[in-house]
């Protein structure tokens, strides 16, 4: 090994993740083990189910991550674990882990904050991938995911000024509730991704909350409008009384490419508003719902048409994941952040104030 690794911990939510990070970028090995099939009979993430499913899995994952990594004790340099935002229940089996190993192991114990890492997954590389340029300050980040969206400021490494959040449903979230109206499944940000790539009118039209000139964001109105615009469609095609009766393909498709323009719209505009405004000189973006392939392509253009770098990693590092918590983890290290053995989850830590 070249550098000192970091071994790092996510368990936040429904993803058991593990990875060893070299110099807070390369990525040595990253282990996921997945909830998706386990909560999807249910529509949503049981926190319940979702601690057992860690507990379950968090020993063999960590197990494959030293396999692939072909790695020792000896080459760990810290202990990296998010502590908040995220399940109460998920978060301890994490941290308790991490703080075990750390202990015995005699190792620094880095708590991450998870928004964090998604940020910092910007800056990961694979392995063999070729070196390319960080991310220039001051940036933007834009993070979108299942339960946080927000637009922050960075003026340099682990500094950070909120401009916007959701003030209510989340972007993933409100992904999730109108899959299950469209009758998808969960999760419902893939499978509305998958339907509307099928769309051929692209004449939904779906409302859009601009909120005036707050770079804050709201999406529990286009879920309210998502209901009413699809009831009408069912009822349109005759299935009013039969609602377990699946809408025809080409109304799906439709209906699933309305409801995302509008999501991606309203996050790309804000986006680049903020970028503007700030004079940033390249943006970020990370979380589940930066997977969406038209929300990259969107923003990956607007961003490109005012010559900004936009830096995303690949849609399996935009999923909660070990690697980003090493990335943010190391970051931290370096910068002289330690954790005691008393580190506790805080289900509703922010990333910082406005």
């Amino acid at each position: 090994m070249s550098g000192r690794l970091t071994l790092a911990i996510e368990s936040s939510c429904d993803e058991t993740g593990i990875a060893l990070i070299e110099d807070g970028r390369w990525i040595r090995a990253d282990v996921v083990a997945s909830q998706v099939a386990l909560h999807a009979p249910s529509g949503g993430i049981v926190p319940e189910v979702a601690a057992r499913a860690h507990l379950r899995w968090i020993m063999p994952v960590l197990d494959a991550a030293w396999e692939d990594a072909g790695a020792s004790w000896d080459d760990i340099e810290s202990v990296a674990v998010t502590y908040g935002p995220g399940l109460a229940g998920s978060l301890l089996v994490g941290i308790n882990v991490a703080k075990a190993l750390a202990w015995v192991r005699d190792r620094p114990l880095v708590g991450v904050n998870h928004l964090e890492g998604h940020v910092y997954a910007a800056w990961l590389r694979d392995p063999g991938e070729q070196d390319r340029p960080d991310p220039v300050f001051p940036l933007i980040a834009l993070v979108v995911s299942g339960g946080h969206t927000f637009l922050a400021e960075m003026t340099d490494h682990l500094s950070y000024r909120l401009l916007g959040t959701t003030l209510d449903d989340a972007a993933g979230e409100a992904f999730d509730k109108v899959g299950r109206l469209l009758g998808l499944g969960y999760p419902g940000g893939p499978a509305i991704g998958r339907a509307a790539e099928a769309s051929t009118r692209h004449d939904r039209a779906f409302p859009r909350a601009w909120l005036g000139d707050s770079y804050d964001l709201s999406f529990s109105g286009l879920k309210t409008a998502a209901r009413r615009i699809i009831t009408e469609a069912r009822s349109d095609a005759g299935l009013a009384e039969t609602p377990e009766a699946p809408l025809p393909e080409d109304v799906l498709a439709d209906l699933a490419w309305g409801f995302q323009d509008a999501v991606v719209d309203v996050l790309v505009t804000k986006t680049i508003r903020a970028a503007e405004a700030t004079g940033a000189r390249s943006i970020v973006m990370g979380g589940g719902v930066a997977a969406n392939g038209a929300l990259r392509a969107r923003l990956a253009g607007e961003a490109e048409a005012r010559g900004l770098p936009l830096i995303v990693p690949r849609p399996g590092l935009c999923t909660d994941n070990g690697a980003m918590i090493g990335a943010a983890g190391a970051r931290r290290f370096a910068a002289g952040d330690r954790s005691g053995l008393d580190l506790d989850a805080r289900p509703s830590l922010p990333l910082a104030a406005r």
